[in-house]
This record gives structure tokens, C-alpha cells and sequence, in this order.
């Protein structure tokens, strides 16, 4: 019986998605998907997918935001911190507009904080993932919250990888590329193009949610932090990180 695996992306309004299956890894493609649920309802059905979206989303942001956040931050470190964005509050999340949602972040934060316009910009696909996982609850035990550059310090033994643009874009995805190849994905997968629609970045995004899906799957994941929490809804808070490279 095929276990397939999948990891999500966003990636235009729409999401960059690779699949695989566990039991025979010649067997996988990659795609542009419309939406989360055209991957789990697809025809390989994933049983574990990791998805680089915030899952779980406080009804009042207090401190650095999500425990999740806080300890992906003090995992990455000075270099790597800012790339974890602080989950607004829910609210603000389904606010119709970038104004509405920085009013309704200032009043459900303590200190007052308005989202960034680059987080905004990722709104919709927090609640379309939100929205998904409360009208139908059993697929929470299949989708799970990722970070790529999490995966990617992990598989590199817990060091910061070069940066993926400007100067050190391609030296980045190389990086990338070998630590995905060394974490045991397919050469046929690692190295082939991104599907069209879909950019490199967004592409090795996936399959670094690909990487840790497997290890969830398997056991080998670790949750940050650990113990983690629920929100209001019953939504884990936690973004998982790949398990010990020495246990592989």
C-alpha cells in the first residue's frame, strides 16, 4: 500500500506542492495547486503533509507573539529570526483590508502591534488553511505547520545556510539542493526543474516540508516548543523541525 507525502508552498495565490511515495520514491511529482485541499483530496491522498503557513492563530497576541514563533526564532537565531513573521491575531487575520487589520492587531495585542505589509501579504493563505482545518477537523492528524529555513538549519546541522538572493541566490540553492539530496529525496525530484508557474525558492520550500512530513510521519520530528499548546479552535500550536540527523 503506497504512503505519499507531501509538502505546500505558497507561492502566487495559489501553492507549490511535491508529493512522494514513501514506499516506492521513484514515484512523485510536483505541481502548482489552487488549493490545500486539491493536494489531500487528490488522487495520492497524502497521510502526512508539512506546510510553511502559521496553523493555530491566537485570539490575543501577547510578547513575541505564538509560543511557536518564540522558540523558531530562538532556534534560528540573530541571522535567521526575522524570517518568522509574528502571527497576528485572529482578527486581524480575516480583516478585510491592511488598514482594518493593523487597527484590529493595535487593539488584540499587548504591546500594540500592527503586521508588517510582507505579512500581510500571506493573510490569505492563513486563512485559507485556518478556514480548511476548522471545517474539517479530521485532516489536522495529515497537515502540519513547517519553516523552511527551520528544515534547512537542521539538515545542516543546526548552521545558517547562505542566503537566497541577491549575490548568494544561487550559492543558496545549491546549498539547498545537496542538503535535500542528503536527507534522502530523490536525485529525480531534488534536481528536475519547478513545475511551470512555480518559482525555485518556492519550489525547494516544498520539498523541505516534504522532508519533515516524512519525519512526522516516522517519528523522528520534533515540535517547537515541546510541549506545545492549542488555540481557541483546538488548532496545534507548533511548528515541527526535522528530527536527528544521526537517527536516520
Amino acid at each position: 500500500m503506497a504512503r505519499w507525502i507531501a509538502g505546500l508552498d505558497g507561492c502566487r495565490g495559489a501553492w507549490a506542492g511535491v508529493l512522494l511515495d514513501l514506499d516506492d520514491p521513484s514515484r512523485h511529482r510536483a505541481g502548482l495547486f489552487a488549493t490545500v485541499a486539491e493536494v489531500l483530496d487528490g488522487p495520492e491522498a497524502p497521510v502526512c503533509a508539512g506546510i510553511d503557513v502559521p496553523i493555530g492563530l491566537p485570539e490575543r497576541s501577547v510578547g513575541g507573539g505564538r509560543s511557536a514563533d518564540r522558540a523558531a526564532r530562538a532556534l534560528l537565531g540573530p541571522r535567521g529570526r526575522a524570517s518568522v513573521f509574528p502571527v497576528p491575531p485572529r482578527a486581524a487575520v480575516y480583516a478585510p483590508d491592511y488598514e482594518t487589520a493593523k487597527a484590529l492587531s493595535r487593539r488584540d495585542s499587548d504591546p500594540p502591534r500592527a503586521p508588517s505589509i510582507q505579512c500581510w501579504n500571506i493573510a490569505r493563505y492563513i486563512r485559507a488553511v485556518d478556514a480548511l482545518l476548522r471545517a474539517r477537523p479530521e485532516l489536522r492528524e495529515r497537515l502540519h505547520e513547517v519553516h523552511p529555513e527551520i528544515a534547512f538549519l537542521c539538515l545542516n546541522g543546526g548552521a545558517p545556510l547562505a542566503a537566497k538572493k541577491g549575490a548568494q541566490r544561487q550559492a543558496g540553492l545549491a546549498a539547498r539542493r545537496a542538503l535535500l539530496l542528503a536527507a534522502g529525496l530523490p536525485r529525480g525530484m531534488v534536481l528536475a526543474p519547478p513545475p511551470n508557474g512555480v518559482g525555485p525558492d518556492d519550489h525547494l520550500d516544498a520539498m523541505a516540508g516534504l522532508v519533515v512530513a516524512r519525519d512526522i510521519l516516522t517519528g523522528l520530528a520534533r515540535p517547537l516548543p515541546d510541549p506545545f499548546e492549542h488555540d481557541a479552535h483546538g488548532l496545534p500550536v507548533v511548528i515541527w523541525a526535522p528530527g536527528d540527523l544521526s537517527a536516520r
